[in-house]
């Protein structure tokens, strides 16, 4: 509402810009009436042109040619610009629908959310505050109108069906979450979405344990229980509360700018073949290697100080933000 505020604002001045040199320059040129002047410069800019209201010199037809110009152009653009704006307030689905496409249009390896609800809500709000690129798709106009004001891209439409996903992007994208409310229609956006594209990495939400394999077999590459997990945790506050504490700084950051990241070590970095000890990693930027996932699929935990790293490694890492982004920008910094 503020941008077509803003928007007839600067059409009114434009008018009364035009009004305003157009009744100074008769009045001034041709020593026309305030009130003559006013109505000659409207009658030119409106093209209504019923006759000069007094008779101009030369230099008067000079300069109304200008104001000609200059008005009538100004009066298309008005005119143009209003009814944009009297559509944009009486079609707002429509042209919002077409802003989306085209936002979407641009994305390229991105991660696609289907569902708003409480489970893809924290998944979109993990994703914003990694601040990688997604697409929100939900079936709800409500939900949607949520995410848009949360600054997310939101789509509202279907995600079951193939024509949602491929408005959404999938074929470009990176991953996906099927956090749909049942597993039903969890399973079929992993089927459609595995189809449309077969190297996209997909997480699902199962309400049901026994739904866990069938999701698998769907072609899920990871796949979370919410009510399993949440009686997990609820035993381990009971338990271990002083672990659980541990969990939610390094998962969710709270209260500490802290978090657990995972690092892929570039074929082309110089520190390829290096141990942690000669990384310094921990004296040097503060990290702590939690873990190395080998190229080869296998993990280590706790790695040793002579552990070495290889190229397509993953090294789980905790520390502050900025210090995980350095090492990120040392493992992938290509040889001199």
């Amino acid at each position: 509402m503020d941008r077509l505020k803003r928007r007839f604002l600067y059409i009114g001045l434009a008018i009364l810009l035009a009004l305003a040199a157009g009744t100074a320059g008769f009045a001034l040129m041709e020593g026309y009436p305030v009130f003559d002047a006013f109505y000659m410069t409207l009658i030119t800019i409106t093209t209504v042109g019923y006759r000069e209201v007094h008779e101009l010199s030369r230099a008067g037809r000079v300069f109304n040619s200008f104001l000609i110009v200059y008005g009538v152009t100004v009066m298309f653009f008005a005119i143009g610009a209003m009814t944009q704006a009297v559509l944009e307030m009486e079609l707002p689905e429509l042209f919002g629908r077409r802003r989306v496409k085209r936002m979407i249009e641009k994305l390229e390896d991105h991660y696609i959310v289907c569902g708003f609800g409480r489970v893809g809500r924290a998944a979109a709000s993990e994703l914003q505050r990694a601040g990688v690129p997604f697409v929100l798709v939900d079936r709800s106009p409500e939900r949607v109108e949520r995410a848009l004001s949360a600054g997310m891209v939101a789509l509202n439409a279907d995600s079951t069906r193939d024509e949602t996903l491929l408005e959404a992007g999938v074929r470009r994208a990176r991953g996906l979450v099927a956090a749909l409310a049942t597993d039903a229609d969890n399973l079929f956006v992993i089927l459609s979405a595995k189809n449309l594209n077969p190297r996209l990495m997909v997480a699902a939400r199962a309400g049901e344990e026994e739904a866990e394999e069938k999701l698998r077999r769907a072609g899920a590459d990871v796949v979370f229980a919410p009510y399993s997990s949440a009686g997990h945790q609820l035993a381990l506050a009971l338990l271990r509360p002083h672990v659980l504490q541990f969990l939610d700084v390094a998962t969710r950051s709270i209260g500490l700018d802290v978090g657990i990241e995972q690092v892929r070590v570039a074929a082309t970095s110089e520190l390829v073949s290096r141990s942690l000890k000669q990384l310094q990693v921990r004296r040097e930027l503060g990290v702590i290697v939690l873990a190395i996932r080998k190229a080869s699929g296998r993990m280590e935990f706790n790695p040793p100080a002579d552990a070495v790293i290889e190229a397509d490694d993953f090294l789980i890492v905790m520390g502050e933000h900025e210090n995980l982004r350095r090492l990120e920008s040392m493992l992938t910094e290509a040889r001199a």
